[in-house]
């Protein structure tokens, strides 16, 4: 599952996607500097694997993942090919879902490529693009619809839903705000629309601003924006994320203490976006290794077994399940058992988050 972080030049795209891998892409102080996408695999901060592995002392500890993919500068005109606008939109389409980032900070000395700071403005420069590139898909979508429709009137329902696409991007409200019957989502399927994919945005602030981050003015602009397609906002600091991205697992709490922050904001964005993509974790536990396994929210106990080895899918018989919160509070899987904690599942069971599974098989 891939995520790309957009955002205008200079906004401190950049500055963060280094922070959250710690690959090191180029950062400069003017457009363009990251021209191919910079691609880095992150763990999801879990406390759940980290407490497992204290209980079980495993050789190895495996988090889930999630994959950040740094994509370029953008302008506007970039639907029609300006600056790096094909490159841009090719990149955004390989993407499961998108960050974007939004400066809201002041500072004479880091341009602002349209002169001056307006986060409102700056949101709407990129996902005016998007809706750009969205109508061009759905223009083409509707021309073959048409032709279709003469040989066969299942294409009407297609081209109703088009024409409604249509209508509320050309008012600037994406895909993603709308709501769908599961016969039109099995038709968008291969739309492939930019304004479809999932959004979180990121107010970039100062540590100023970090103080009182509740009444800045231009967070409260982009929350009410966000709030129109049910997207989340996260405001943080990126200088100071860059910071605590350098520093060791004490020295990181020490200053997360002193800001009085309980995580940092980018421990927060890799946990809203693995939520983002509809994504869920089981566990599995013992000595030779406690990991986190990645699942869609909704999947059934063999197709999780598949996630491990297919024979254990093909072979299930059952799943020996027992929620995380209770192995805490019963201090062992000898106590969970003892107390009836542990639960035995068939093919139908559906897979809770958190859920500490050992799978039961024969092939």
């Amino acid at each position: 599952m891939k995520i790309g972080i957009v955002g205008l030049p200079n906004v401190g795209k950049s500055t963060m996607f280094n922070s959250i891998t710690k690959a090191g892409a180029e950062c400069a102080n003017y457009p363009f500097c990251t021209i191919e996408p910079n691609v880095g695999v992150v763990a999801v901060p879990d406390e759940r694997v980290d407490n497992l592995a204290k209980m079980y002392n495993p050789q190895k500890v495996t988090k889930a993942v999630v994959e950040f993919v740094d994509i370029a500068g953008l302008v506007k005109g970039a639907s029609k090919g300006e600056g790096l606008g094909n490159k841009f939109l090719s990149h955004i389409r390989e993407v499961d879902a998108i960050v974007q980032v939004v400066r809201c900070f002041e500072n004479p000395n880091v341009v602002h490529v349209d002169g001056s700071v307006n986060p409102l403005r700056d949101i709407e420069t990129i996902n005016l693009e998007l809706i750009f590139a969205d109508l061009e898909t759905l223009d083409k979508r509707l021309d073959k619809a048409t032709k279709n429709l003469k040989a066969d009137k299942k294409y009407q329902f297609e081209i109703d839903l088009i024409k409604r696409l249509k209508d509320n991007l050309n008012k600037g409200i994406p895909v993603r705000a709308l709501e769908f019957s599961e016969e039109e989502q099995e038709i968008m399927k291969d739309m492939f629309l930019l304004t479809a994919k999932p959004i979180i945005y990121i107010a970039n602030i100062s540590e100023e601003q970090l103080q009182n981050v509740e009444n800045e003015e231009m967070v409260k602009q982009v929350k009410e924006y966000a709030s129109k397609e049910k997207a989340e906002v996260i405001p943080l600091c990126v200088k100071i994320e860059e910071e605590l991205s350098g520093l060791d697992e004490q020295d990181k709490k020490e200053m997360l203490e002193a800001l009085g922050l309980e995580e940092s904001g980018l421990d927060k964005l890799i946990k809203k976006s693995y939520s983002l993509l509809g994504l869920i974790s089981f566990l599995t536990a013992g000595e030779p290794e406690v990991r986190a396994w990645t699942i869609k929210k909704g999947t059934k106990a063999p197709q999780a077994a598949g996630k491990i080895h297919s024979d254990i899918e093909r072979g299930f018989i059952k799943a020996e399940v027992v929620s995380y919160d209770d192995l805490m509070k019963a201090g062992s899987m000898v106590s969970a058992k003892e107390k009836g904690l542990v639960r035995q599942e068939g093919k139908d069971y559906v897979m809770e988050d958190g859920d500490i599974v050992l799978f039961k098989f024969n092939v």
